[in-house]
């Protein structure tokens, strides 16, 4: 991959990670409900969406503030969102979210996981 197609990936996973990330702080009511979950049922995911949110945010400026450790940030970006998609896809297999938001949430963290498998190819041989 090209270093501005490295550039590009790392940047959309950062925007991507800012917005939910935003979204998880100051809406988490309204990603619960994209999930089919009504929050004042299960008022406790409204707890996980901001610690969930607050940790993307963090993860995502430290690509911007830090460029000198942006390849090991991107490499660990990996696991992190390769994490989500795991645990998006065993809540669905398990009957803990429904199948469509199951993937939904799955799919949005197989992007990130592409993204920063991109990113990461222009730092491998830095820190």
């Amino acid at each position: 991959m090209s270093r501005s197609g490295s550039e590009f990936a790392w940047k959309a996973l950062a925007a991507i990670m800012l917005v939910n990330g935003t979204l998880g702080v100051f809406a988490p009511r309204f990603l619960v409900r994209q999930l089919g979950i009504k929050p004042q049922i299960e008022p406790g995911m409204i707890y996980v969406f901001r610690m969930f949110g607050i940790r993307t945010i963090f993860l995502a400026v430290d690509l911007f503030r830090f460029p000198d450790q942006r390849g090991r940030s991107l490499r660990e970006g990996v696991v992190v969102h390769g994490t989500d998609t795991t645990a998006a896809l065993a809540g669905a297999a398990l009957g803990q979210l429904p199948w469509r938001q199951g993937l939904m949430v799955a799919g949005v963290s197989i992007v990130n996981t592409a993204l920063a498998i991109a990113g990461a190819r222009a730092y491998r041989n830095r820190p």
